[in-house]
């Protein structure tokens, strides 16, 4: 009863805060509806951007995959930072200065139609087929899991994480459909540091009963047990023999890791649109690189808990590490408390599954209706389209989600290889057209197709001896060469110039620098300390 009465409590707290917050909104316009009405502040989008960025395929995937790895996935995390970096002092000043709605019409103004039309399309094909049904299947894991809904409603496990998945899909559909970025950003704020707040519980009360009262001899004691688990460097092979089953190796920090951080933080919708709402280039950098802060200590919460997982239950869950997660909240937190963890965890599902469907239907309505099927379009029909495409994807997202259980290397690392078909191919012809003049629209789009076919070819069908994060450093290289060679064959005759619009005030933030430096210090810290393990 305490566990139900703490997670209605705790659920209802948020969505009156949201609806509070929305009361006085207009959203039937365009800005009001994908953007926020670009009034979002730092402290606003740092916890929308964790939340977003956070949710079950983090607390169950990495967890599982630190439970049988150990810690040479912080670089997922901790690399995050230095991408935060760049999109706070390089890439939003550039996005605001232009007044974007999504990332897409910046390629148009780049590039052309064409080039736009095609970001888009495989924008929304990576939602749909990676990150929705992932979200929403390991969201239902780990409800089952707390909550045993099969056993509630007396059916099988199978059905009912179909039946939580169908339940979370509506939900989410909901808050996205009606509520827009602005209730997203506001539930996702107080979900956020609801999530680190139990998240962190997790781990703390793990070490507090691992040294029977005293944290300090918690650590020391897991530790001593298994020290291999905190090593962040991995020896495995990158390429060659064995490297297409390594997780992470650490010689690919320096190749693909750090382009796929840089378009995750930087150029994907559903993160970037947050700081895209700023009030003000201001409070974007502030949301970013406090963001980045939340970013170094969230391995606390997704990653020490898969290894105390180890310390507890050894290899009785390794061939299943997707439960270990799960099972450590089963055994550490109190009754009282569990009711608001599986708060927090829904919100983290409802939040991510939401800001992928807002962010899919701001990139239909405005890149893909607008452009091809109405471009006179009122600001309140492409609201209304907006919402039927979140609609539709919801349905499908539902439909798939239950397809993608059991796989092999865990779903953290599953979502990560898929996502590479689509983001590292999108990455470079945004870098290009940022930094890149010489490059023309002819060139962009003949990058665009041999990214694409490359890393499906080498890494899904030949399956070369490399690690597949090696080959999106491979690709981005190739990709770059590729449109710089065809762009001397149809070179630009235009030449691209950013313009400030006057969409938001452009005053940087005066501690941009500052603490800028000390995230780099401090991510080096870490490789130095935990690399002597």
């Amino acid at each position: 009863m305490l566990q139900f009465l703490s997670f209605l409590v705790f659920t209802g707290f948020v969505a009156a805060y949201a609806t509070w917050n929305l009361r006085k909104d207009q959203l039937n316009s365009k800005d009001g509806y994908f953007l926020g009405g670009r009034s979002l502040t730092g402290f606003v989008i740092a916890g929308s951007m964790l939340l977003t960025n956070i949710s079950t395929e983090h607390l169950v995937g990495m967890n599982g995959s630190a439970y049988k790895n150990g810690a040479i996935i912080i670089a997922w995390e901790v690399t995050s930072a230095l991408a935060l970096i760049a999109a706070a002092v390089y890439f939003i000043p550039k996005y605001l200065s232009m007044g974007l709605t999504t990332i897409p019409e910046f390629l148009e103004k780049r590039f052309d139609r064409f080039t736009r039309t095609a970001i888009a399309f495989l924008l929304i094909v990576s939602f749909v087929s990676t990150l929705l049904p992932i979200v929403l299947y390991t969201g239902a894991l780990n409800i089952e899991s707390l909550f045993g809904i099969s056993d509630m409603l007396g059916v099988s496990r199978d059905r009912g994480l179909f039946i939580t998945i169908l339940l979370v899909g509506i939900l989410g559909s909901v808050y996205a459909i009606f509520g827009g970025l602005k209730m997203i950003a506001h539930t996702d704020t107080i979900n956020g540091f609801g999530l680190l707040a139990a998240g962190l519980a997790v781990p703390f009360l793990a070490l507090w009963d691992i040294g029977a009262g005293s944290m300090t001899e918690g650590i020391r004691l897991l530790m001593e047990k298994v020290p291999e688990k905190f090593a962040v460097i991995s020896s495995e092979p990158s390429y060659g023999p064995g490297s297409r089953d390594s997780i992470l190796p650490f010689s690919v920090l320096f190749t693909g890791l750090m382009i796929n951080q840089l378009y995750f933080w930087t150029m994907h919708q559903s993160i970037i649109q947050r700081a895209l709402g700023a009030v003000s280039l201001k409070e974007a950098q502030k949301g970013l690189l406090f963001t980045g802060v939340l970013k170094i200590l969230i391995p606390l919460v997704i990653v020490l808990p898969g290894i105390i997982g180890f310390y507890y239950f050894g290899n009785a869950y390794y061939d299943e590490p997707d439960l270990i997660y799960p099972m450590l909240i089963k055994k550490v937190l109190p009754i009282w408390m569990t009711g608001f963890f599986v708060a927090v965890v829904v919100g983290a599902v409802l939040s991510t599954f939401n800001s992928a469907l807002n962010s899919a239907a701001t990139v239909f309505s405005l890149d893909i209706y607008q452009q091809y099927f109405s471009p006179d379009a009122s600001e309140k029909k492409l609201v209304r389209i907006g919402k039927i495409v979140s609609a539709t994807l919801a349905i499908f997202a539902i439909g798939i989600a239950p397809f993608v259980a059991n796989a092999p290397d865990g779903l953290y690392q599953l979502l990560q290889q898929l996502n590479g078909i689509f983001f590292i191919p999108m990455a470079t012809v945004i870098i290009a057209g940022l930094f890149i003049p010489q490059i023309s629209a002819e060139g962009a789009k003949a990058g665009l197709m041999f990214g694409l076919l490359f890393y499906i070819i080498l890494n899904l069908i030949i399956q070369v001896e490399i690690h597949f994060v090696h080959l999106w450093g491979i690709e981005f290289v190739l990709n770059i060469l590729v449109m710089w060679l065809v762009s001397q064959r149809y070179p630009v005759t235009e030449p691209f110039r950013i313009q400030d619009v006057g969409a938001v005030a452009m005053e940087p933030w005066r501690y941009t620098k500052v603490m800028s430096i000390g995230l780099i210090l401090v991510t080096i810290l870490i490789y130095v300390v935990f690399g002597m393990m």
